[in-house]
């Protein structure tokens, strides 16, 4: 159960997480995955399969939006990078907000 829960605690930051780390620059799928582990030291490891659906969320309410970029081989396929939009950046500071407020509250609560 408590597995299940931390699940659950996870993908409701997911969104939050990606439009932060996109705020401070463009980047592909793996590259996205690999800040997010490296930046909550193993925690928010995620496999791609995780990663998708988020980022196409995030795409179909025009939070963020790709673009394809060849790599510096020549014969390299190019890669699909993601960038917040201005309705992204928006969105990222009321989630922000939100956030905020929702651990305030929250940890007043468990503390009695």
């Amino acid at each position: 159960m408590l597995d299940n829960l931390q699940k659950q605690f996870k993908k409701g930051v997911l969104d939050l997480l990606v439009l932060d780390l996109l705020n401070h620059g463009d980047a592909y799928g793996y590259e996205i995955i690999s800040q997010l582990d490296k930046a909550s030291d193993g925690y928010y490891l995620m496999k791609e399969g995780s990663l998708y659906p988020v980022l196409y969320r995030l795409e179909d309410k025009n939070l963020i939006q790709n673009y394809r970029q060849a790599s510096e081989a020549d014969r390299a396929v190019p890669r699909k990078y993601y960038k917040i939009t201005e309705d992204g950046i928006q969105q990222l500071a009321l989630m922000k907000a939100e956030w905020q407020q929702f651990y305030q509250i929250t940890n007043h609560v468990l503390k009695g």
